[in-house]
């Protein structure tokens, strides 16, 4: 069936005769879940899953359920527990302390023994914990007495950092992954020391080498394998289901919020995060674009550009970053009222002590009743016994109608409004949609005008403040309204070509004066989300689409990169978003710090060699090693796509990247067979040699089932794309122990050394 979905005409007869060949003649095998589970209802073919826990009850009795999932169709499971807070560490929602994560270890390893896979295999799951986790010294002597985790391999999540300190005899830091704060120093060799005496001692913990798997990581686009803490500031804006909110606020918060995720990535709006966490003091770099986006983050943390997840520190003048494509989320708190009110304020910058007042003139004049009936409502609204009287005065002489009212001054100074630098007021940000949507009203119906000529068709709202500005253009995007800013628009000399009263123009000095503009797609999408208050304005912007003969150029969602400048160190965050491994910083799509020994949800499908039976003559027969290596790499393809899977989540990242684990069994067994002692230099070339070839033959086949099959649907933005290799596959070769499926193949398994000539299993 998985070759009929490519190929209707495909040579069935031919395919099932070759791999029926080289399985009952055991030279290839897969994993042990195929073997057992195709064709039976279960249909669970792959061998391990990973599942991602997050620092919170929630995540981790989820973890729990969906682990019983997959050890109930025959799989295991490989959990990443670094994110968990240390043993005593404070739980602020019940003014408790935490229990760690090798406490919640035995939870997972009791009801693992509970479950028997699929009837055949029993439960079985994989550990790690960075080395830099308060509670590693726990983890590594976990398993140092029998019947302990005994559903558990363990292994140490290894950095580079501690293996140079290991190397130089020095001191390195566990840190509380909640506040990232340093726990305790350690001599880095006493605890390399404890990990090998053992492993040494009962073969646990294992090692894992982060950095190197980072470095490897295939689809580096989809996720990180571990963090290596790209990083933010605590000013960042971040768009969540709640609002904009800065990250010190995202911070303070326990609970943590779900992210926008911008509609390249997911069809989903949002989607659930971790709590943001803290991870150091790092040197910060300012990413500025052309259209006035901008963002602080260290060197390391990648932004989404057109030519895939870069590093700030790789950025390039020109760079196209993506920027939201969506509408955003909203919180709950503030009315329409408020938010015209406040926009009022601040674009007329008329929140003086006294008298404050909201000033109209011209045509703005009509919106005048609307303002008064704005602050009455707000004094209605906030109950207080206090009688405020709101006033409307026309002053003919200068075109002018003022609102005043007591209560304006109490809003100026309750929301911190500022006459000398005028910004979006925080209550905003994370207010309501109404809240936005009657400041961004306020501002463009008094501030903005509407440009249509044969220069070009826009709205251009101008100011003295860049910043409020680029507040503005935060607001603008989470209502998917894209804009663009251009600075100063004085002459150099800051002198600006003005009228006089007396008539003509002359040079005068002036304030800078910055431009946002907002044209193409997204002025249709400013008349339906925002719209105008003033009626002239409103008709100019409907005329002005009319106008468009073939409607105006759909959005792109792009900003061009100007130019990335060093500053200096400070405290830095990160959060974790497990699906798509994004959010959106200052509008800017970033890639969020993963935490996990594998990607989350991706499932292991395994198959391996039998070396033995590849020996020809005294020798390998490469010819016969290659139509294998092909074959295998094709059934094991075809096994992705006739896999039932336990959870849907693992069913979307496992085709996302059709990932392949093809190894070896009976190396042992060849190097008898061709008189090569297992500890020898010879051994190691050779080892080279053999895997070098698979793996090569293995990209060969998984290239040629690209031409008719696809790349596999995560391949933009991968390494390969960079290499060049358009394959089926993200990865293809793996080391397995086998240890079910070299007793079948009668073979030595994996690649270890025999232990014994005769035993009895």
């Amino acid at each position: 069936q998985a070759e009929l979905n490519y190929r209707t005409d495909a040579d069935l007869d031919g395919i099932i005769t070759s791999f029926f060949e080289i399985m009952a003649g055991l030279k290839f095998l897969p994993n042990s879940p195929t073997l057992m589970n195709a064709g039976r209802e279960l249909q669970q073919l792959a061998a391990c899953f990973v599942l991602p826990v997050e620092d919170s009850m929630d995540s981790i009795f989820t973890a729990i359920k969906n682990a019983a999932l997959v050890h109930q169709s025959g799989g295991g499971t490989g959990f990443s527990f670094s994110r968990l807070r240390p043993k005593n560490d404070l739980v602020k929602s019940t003014n408790g302390v935490a229990s760690g994560p090798v406490s919640f270890m035995r939870v997972f390893d009791t009801a693992t023994e509970t479950i028997k896979q699929g009837g055949t295999r029993r439960g079985a799951n994989m550990g790690i914990l960075r080395v830099d986790h308060p509670d590693i010294l726990e983890f590594i002597t976990a398993k140092e007495h029998e019947g302990v985790l005994s559903n558990f391999n363990i292994s140490v999540g290894i950095t580079e950092e501690f293996m140079q300190a290991v190397l130089a005899d020095g001191e390195f830091a566990t840190r509380n992954p909640r506040s990232g704060q340093e726990s305790a120093r350690y001599r880095a060799r006493d605890v390399f020391d404890l990990i090998v005496r053992l492993a040494w001692k009962n073969g646990e913990p294992g090692i894992v080498f982060l950095d190197r798997l980072n470095r490897d990581n295939p689809t580096p686009q989809v996720g990180e394998i571990e963090s290596t803490n790209p990083c933010i500031t605590l000013d960042t804006f971040v768009y969540t289901d709640t609002g904009i909110r800065r990250v010190r606020d995202l911070f303070a918060d326990p609970e943590p919020a779900a992210v926008v995720v911008d509609g390249r990535r997911s069809a989903q709006g949002t989607l659930p995060a971790s709590p943001v966490y803290y991870t150091g003091e790092r040197m910060v770099y300012r990413v500025e674009t052309q259209e006035g986006f901008s963002l602080r983050a260290t060197a390391d943390h990648r932004v989404m550009t057109e030519r895939g997840w870069v590093a700030v520190g790789d950025l390039v003048p020109g760079d196209r970053v993506h920027v939201l494509n969506r509408k955003g989320g909203f919180g709950k708190d503030g009315s329409l009222d408020l938010g015209r009110v406040l926009g009022r304020l601040v674009g007329d910058s008329a929140a003086k002590p006294e008298p404050p007042v909201l000033s109209f003139r011209g045509e703005e004049r009509e919106v005048a009743p609307l303002f008064r009936q704005a602050v009455d409502n707000l004094v209605l609204e906030a109950g207080s016994p206090r009688p405020y009287v709101t006033t409307v005065v026309d002053i003919p002489e200068r075109n002018e109608v003022r609102v005043q009212s007591s209560r304006l001054r109490e809003i100026a100074e309750r929301f911190e409004l500022n006459t000398e630098k005028p910004m979006v007021p925080e209550v905003v940000f994370g207010g309501s949609e109404d809240l936005q949507r009657g400041f961004l009203q306020a501002l463009f119906s008094v501030d903005a005008t509407v440009d249509d000529s044969k220069r070009g068709r826009h709205l251009r709202l101008t100011s003295v403040s860049a910043s409020l500005l680029q507040d503005v253009q935060l607001l603008l995007l989470n209502f998917g309204v894209f804009s663009r800013i251009h600075r100063d628009r004085r002459c150099e000399n800051g002198q600006s070509p003005l009228p006089h009263e007396q008539g003509g123009v002359g040079a005068r000095t002036t304030k800078p004066v910055h431009a946002l503009y907002i044209g193409g797609g997204s002025l249709v999408t400013f008349e339906r989300e925002i719209g105008f208050l003033v009626r002239h304005k409103a008709e100019s912007l409907q005329r002005c689409l009319s106008s468009f003969t073939r409607g105006p150029y759909a959005e792109k969602f792009f900003a061009r990169v100007m130019r990335v400048i060093g500053e200096w160190r400070e405290p830095v965050f990160d959060l974790t978003e497990p699906v798509t491994h994004s959010f959106v910083a200052n509008g800017i799509v970033v890639h969020n710090c993963g935490e996990q020994p594998l990607l989350p949800y991706e499932s292991c499908n395994l198959g391996s060699i039998n070396l033995r039976l590849m020996l020809k003559d005294g020798g390998i027969d490469w010819d016969e090693l290659r139509r294998v290596t092909h074959l295998a790499v094709r059934f094991l393809d075809d096994v992705i796509d006739m896999n039932r899977y336990p959870l849907p989540e693992i069913e979307e990242m496992t085709k996302g990247n059709r990932k392949i684990g093809l190894g070896v069994m009976g190396w042992a067994d060849m190097l008898m067979e061709l008189g090569i002692p297992y500890d020898s230099e010879e051994a190691v070339e050779l080892g080279r040699e053999v895997m070098a070839f698979i793996d090569e033959e293995a990209t060969v086949a998984s290239e040629q089932l690209a031409e008719t099959r696809g790349v596999f649907p995560n391949f933009e933005g991968s390494t390969w794309e960079a290499r060049g290799r358009r394959v089926r596959n993200a990865t293809l070769t793996t080391i397995a122990p086998t240890g079910t499926i070299s007793i079948i193949g009668g073979a030595s398994s994996g690649i270890e050394p025999l232990f014994a000539l005769a035993f009895v299993r």
